[in-house]
C-alpha cells in the first residue's frame, strides 16, 4: 500500500449537531494544518465532522453495501449490470473490482484522519475533547471490524488466524504495512471502541457516535469473534441505557422513511438530508422505481430508480409464511391491475419485488439515511449467544420479542423441537427476516459454518452450465466469500500478499 499522507480537509455538510436541534453548518476551506490547528478545540471538532462526512461519500456508503449486501440470498438481481456490483453478487470477484478499490481507500481515509485527531489529544484532556477522541476512536473500530469483515475470513474459522488487513496505529506512518491476522485487526477494534466507550460522556443524537454506539457495536463484534458471553453483556447494556425502544405497529412500518433523529430504535445512521439526495446514484435506485406523481406506488424500471435488484423468491416463501408479517411493509411488490410483474430480461424471468428500506425518506424517492444499528439487532444478538450458551428458553424469549413486534406467533423449545428445527435454525431465520436488505445475512451463514443456496432465479445463474440451473451454493470455506486486496494496493506494497 502506498504511504498515506491525507491532510483533514473541511467539508461543506448541513448536520444536526448533538442532542440539540442546532443545524451547524461546515464550511469549506484550505487544509487544516495537523501540527498546530489540531490543538484547538473548534478545529478538532470541525475535523471529527468531516471524517464522519466521509461516510456519506458513494464510494464508501454505496460500495460497502454492495460489498456486504449483495453476498446474500435475500437479492436477486434481475438483469447483468456492467457495474461492478454485478460481481459482488455473482461473486466474481477480480482484484481491480471497483467497489472493493473504493470501499478500502475511503475507510483507510477515515483511520487516518481518526489516528490524527486521537494523537492530537491527550487522554486526560477535558471532558469535550475526550468525547471528540472517543467519537474517533469509534470511527476507527467501526472500519477496522468492517474492513476485516469484507477483506479477511470470518474469525471463527481458524480463530482468527487468516490474515487480515492492515492495522494503522495513531502516532505512526507505515510506508509499506503487512496484513494484520484477523485476531489481531478483531483485537484492535475491540480495544479502540472500549476506549471510546469509557472516553465519551455526551448522549448525542444517532448520527453521531457516544458510549452505547461503541457498546453496539462491541456486542456485534463479539458475537462475530464467538464471545458470546461479551456480546450479551453490551447488547444488555445497549437495551438497559434506556436510551432506545423498538418502534411497534404503524411506526415499525414506516421504519426507514423516518429521519434518524426521529427514530427512537436507530442506534447509529449515516444521516443524508433533502439536499443531498443522489438521486440514481444512490443506493436505494437499485431497489425501488416509483410512478412519477405517486412515488410510493411501484412503478416501471427507470422511472425513479433502476429498479434492478429484488427481494428474491426464497425471501418471499419465508416472510409470506406469516401474511400479517409487518415487515412487509419494506417490500413493494410492483403490480399492474393485481398481477405480479416480472423481469424479462434474464430466462427464468424474476418476479419485481421492490425493496424499499432505502427510499421514500421525508417523500423523496431515492433518499434515505442507512441505518448501521439499531435495538433490534441487539436482542438478535443476545439470542444468538444464548443459543450458543446452551440458554434455550433465553434465546427464544428475545427471538420472541422481535416476533411480537412484527405481528407474528410466538415460538416455543417444544414447538421447535416438534418441527424438527434447533434454536439456532430459527435465531437465524428471525435475523433473516428482520435485517434482509441491511448487510447482515452472509455474515450470518457462514460465522456459523452454514452456506448460502440461492435457488431462485438471479443473474446467478449464469455461472452454471448449463445456465437453467438457478442454483448457486457457495460454502462457507469457499475463498469467494472475501474480496481481494484491491490490486493497486499490491502493486505498490510487496508486503501484502493477495487472497486466494
Amino acid at each position: 500500500m502506498k504511504k498515506i499522507q491525507i491532510k483533514l480537509y473541511t467539508i461543506a455538510i448541513a448536520l444536526i449537531c448533538g442532542v440539540g436541534a442546532c443545524k451547524k453548518e461546515v464550511k469549506p476551506s484550505t487544509a487544516i494544518d495537523d501540527q498546530s490547528a489540531l490543538t484547538n478545540p473548534g478545529d478538532i471538532e470541525t475535523a471529527t465532522i468531516g471524517t464522519y462526512a466521509v461516510l456519506r461519500n458513494a464510494t464508501y456508503v454505496r460500495s460497502a453495501h454492495f460489498l456486504t449486501e449483495y453476498q446474500g440470498d435475500n437479492i436477486a438481481q434481475g438483469q447483468p449490470s456492467s457495474d461492478d456490483l454485478s460481481r459482488c453478487y455473482r461473486y466474481t470477484h477480480i482484484p481491480t473490482g471497483t467497489h472493493g478499490a473504493n470501499f478500502w481507500k475511503q475507510a483507510y481515509y477515515v483511520i487516518v484522519a481518526a489516528n490524527k485527531i486521537i494523537a492530537a489529544i491527550p487522554d486526560n484532556a477535558t471532558a469535550d475533547l475526550k468525547q471528540l477522541k472517543g467519537e474517533n476512536l469509534f470511527l476507527k473500530g467501526m472500519m477496522e471490524f468492517n474492513l476485516v469483515r469484507v477483506f479477511g475470513r470470518p474469525y471463527t474459522q481458524g480463530n482468527g488466524a487468516n490474515p487480515g488487513v492492515p492495522i494503522l496505529k495513531e502516532g505512526t506512518n507505515l510506508a509499506s504495512p503487512t496484513r494484520n491476522t484477523v485476531k489481531e485487526v478483531y483485537d484492535a477494534a475491540v480495544s479502540d471502541l472500549l476506549k471510546a466507550a469509557d472516553l465519551m460522556s455526551v448522549a448525542k443524537s444517532d448520527i453521531f457516535a457516544s458510549k452505547e454506539v461503541a457498546y453496539a457495536l462491541l456486542s456485534r463484534i463479539y458475537l462475530n469473534m464467538g464471545d458470546n458471553v461479551n456480546s450479551i453483556k453490551y447488547a444488555d447494556l445497549v437495551i438497559n441505557s434506556g436510551r432506545y425502544k423498538l418502534l411497534q405497529g404503524a411506526d415499525y412500518s414506516s421504519y426507514f422513511t423516518k429521519i434518524p433523529e426521529a427514530n427512537t430504535e436507530t442506534i447509529f445512521a449515516i444521516r443524508y438530508t433533502k439536499t443531498e439526495d443522489q438521486d440514481f446514484g444512490a443506493i436505494g435506485s437499485m431497489y425501488y422505481s416509483g410512478t412519477p406523481g405517486a412515488l410510493s406506488t411501484p412503478g416501471a424500471q427507470g422511472n425513479t430508480g433502476y429498479g434492478e435488484i429484488y427481494a428474491s423468491q426464497q425471501y418471499m416463501i419465508e416472510l409470506d409464511k406469516n401474511p400479517a408479517d409487518l415487515r412487509h411493509s419494506f417490500i413493494a411488490p410492483y403490480k399492474i391491475n393485481g398481477v405480479q410483474q416480472v423481469n424479462t430480461k434474464i430466462s427464468p424471468n424474476v418476479p419485481m419485488y421492490y425493496v424499499t428500506k432505502y427510499n421514500l425518506q421525508e417523500g423523496i424517492a431515492n433518499l434515505s439515511s442507512p441505518v448501521y444499528l439499531r435495538l433490534a439487532e441487539m436482542y438478535l444478538n443476545k439470542a444468538e449467544a444464548n443459543t450458543k450458551l446452551g440458554n434455550a428458553q433465553l434465546a427464544l424469549d428475545d427471538v420472541n420479542t422481535i416476533r411480537t413486534r412484527a405481528g407474528i406467533p410466538t415460538l416455543t423449545v417444544a414447538g421447535i423441537s416438534t418441527a424438527g428445527k434447533t434454536i439456532l435454525d430459527v435465531v437465524l431465520e428471525e435475523r433473516r427476516l428482520e435485517f434482509a436488505f441491511e448487510g447482515q445475512r452472509a455474515y450470518d451463514l457462514f460465522r456459523n459454518n452454514r452456506p448460502m443456496t440461492r435457488n431462485y432465479p438471479g443473474t446467478h445463474a449464469l455461472n452454471n452450465t448449463p445456465n437453467t440451473n438457478i442454483t448457486q451454493t457457495i460454502l462457507p470455506t469457499d475463498a469467494r466469500i472475501i474480496f481481494y486486496v484491491p490490486q493497486y494496493e499490491i502493486d505498490n506494497n510487496k508486503n501484502l500478499a493477495q487472497n486466494p
